[in-house]
């Protein structure tokens, strides 16, 4: 299967949406998610972009999804914080995160971050 990695356009935000509701069902808070695609529209793409977002696509269609943004270490300097990464359930297990995660990790060497964080929940066990 063959994914296809790019930087998040302001109208995949519908997708990525879908993509933060199927997380937020896995990790049973189906009812959490108050954000909309306008406000991810608006936020990831405005005057003062708040975070960045690579997606994965396969066929054309988005299945899978990182969203991170800056953050600062008073020890470290510049760092990223990875939030989310999503990979459509059936397609977990196809290689699409791991070319997430290396896409993210490219994206932070090449800003010269120092460090890249991200926290999974400890009954992930898919992903730890």
């Amino acid at each position: 299967m063959k994914h296809h990695i790019r930087e998040a356009v302001a109208a995949d935000m519908p997708a990525v949406l879908q993509l933060i509701k199927e997380l937020a069902i896995f990790e049973k808070e189906e009812n959490a998610v108050e954000t909309t695609a306008e406000d991810l529209v608006r936020d990831g793409f405005g005057s003062h972009k708040l975070f960045h977002c690579f997606v994965g696509t396969t066929n054309g269609s988005i299945v899978g999804m990182a969203f991170l943004y800056p953050r600062y270490s008073t020890w470290k300097g510049p760092i990223l914080h990875l939030e989310d990464l999503i990979v459509a359930e059936a397609f977990r297990g196809s290689g699409l995160g791991t070319a997430l995660l290396d896409e993210v990790v490219k994206y932070g060497s090449k800003l010269g971050v120092k460090r890249i964080s991200w926290e999974v929940l400890d009954w992930n066990d898919p992903v730890r």
